[in-house]
């Protein structure tokens, strides 16, 4: 299972967003820094509204969501990349996680300490970038070293990874995230060897008081972030409140959307925040749906049909046929999958058929 990893610096909400999240209280939450040493990990449902209709189309009581795993990081501090605070142990973490959820304070609120002081996304967002950036610039140098020597021999590997790191360290010098370098498929696909924190795609939680979030865009925190993200590919940005979020945990879901509407919102940006991590770390969903259950499966995004049917046993790449496939928008327009397949909207489609988000699949699978 893939894994976002929660960040930023202390006392910005991290581990009051993780218990959000996770719709738990594993995560201790506190007013000093350092409250999260050890990474708390937990499994997270994707909402996705297409999986009720199905199971009631299939005439099911069972529905299994697609998850995806979210890690809260202890914070981070200036010279994290020196080994300041927990720096050493913070960078490990992320190096372990798939995409990145930086928590970022938007919020003044005198009572919660900030540790460098008054409120200033911006300033929050470059002492991580800068401390990522340090230790990916370390890395790469030490990388570029090494390889160097096997590329003066001759081989075209050495000299195919040489020459990115040469333009990636003067990159990464300017404090220039690795996901900011201009690159090619085949420089993407070596830069993932490398295993570059800063490469990673961030989604920018943007944490908010709980009286503003009904015009979160308005609040000029949130512009200043929304302004950064316009500039940085691989980013993207939503106005959540951990607060309220920790507030609605243990409501049952009518009493909680109440809560939200009271406030003047139908959703705190949680919702969206998970839905964000999970197109964030390249996923899709395809749906198989029958009288035992409604299930979502979850595939990255340019997966052909043997592979997408090897999520649910491996067996089933090893003796895939073919595939029935009907868009979930036809499927709901028909009624049910023998109406669809009367209008001629099922595909039967074989090895190389891509899926998409959203197919709704029934798998061939031979006896061999």
């Amino acid at each position: 299972m893939l894994k976002a990893g929660i960040v930023g610096l202390p006392n910005v909400g991290k581990s009051t967003l993780f218990n959000a999240v996770t719709r738990s209280r594993k995560a201790e939450a506190a007013n000093y820094p350092f409250c999260t040493i050890d990474p708390n990990v937990g499994v997270v449902i994707v909402p996705d509204e297409r999986l009720p209709v199905l199971a009631k189309l299939a005439k099911t009581g069972v529905q299994v969501p697609a998850a995806i795993e979210f890690v809260d990081i202890a914070g981070l501090v200036r010279g994290a990349s020196k080994g300041e605070g927990l720096g050493n142990q913070f960078l490990a973490n992320i190096r372990e996680v798939d995409a990145i959820v930086h928590v970022v304070r938007c919020f003044e609120d005198a009572d919660v300490v900030h540790t460098m002081g008054p409120v200033d996304p911006l300033r929050d967002i470059e002492v991580i970038i800068t401390e990522l950036n340090l230790a990916d610039l370390d890395a790469c140098q030490k990388r570029l070293d090494k390889t160097q020597k096997k590329a003066k021999s001759g081989d075209k590997d050495a000299q195919a990874e040489c020459a990115l790191l040469e333009r990636l360290i003067p990159h990464l010098n300017d404090n220039k995230p690795a996901n900011t370098l201009p690159a090619n498929e085949d420089e993407v696909r070596l830069m993932k060897l490398f295993q570059l924190l800063s490469a990673k795609p961030v989604i920018y939680a943007c944490n908010v008081a709980e009286g503003e979030l009904a015009n979160a865009d308005a609040i000029p925190f949130v512009q200043a972030v929304a302004a950064f993200v316009r500039e940085h590919h691989d980013a993207s940005y939503v106005p959540i409140s951990a607060k309220i979020e920790a507030e609605l945990i243990d409501l049952p879901p009518e009493e909680a959307k109440a809560f939200l509407l009271d406030l003047g919102v139908s959703d705190s940006g949680v919702s969206n925040l998970i839905r964000g991590a999970y197109s964030l770390l390249g996923l899709a969903t395809y749906f198989t749906a029958g009288e035992k259950e409604a299930r979502a499966w979850t595939i990255k995004k340019g997966m052909k049909a043997p592979q997408a049917a090897g999520v649910i046993h491996t067996d089933f790449e090893k003796k895939f046929i073919k595939a029935e496939v009907v868009t979930y928008d036809e499927l709901v327009k028909y009624g049910s999958r023998e109406a669809a397949r009367e209008a001629g909207r099922y595909r039967l489609e074989g090895k190389d058929y891509v899926f998409q988000d959203g197919d709704v699949a029934l798998f061939r699978i031979g006896n061999s």
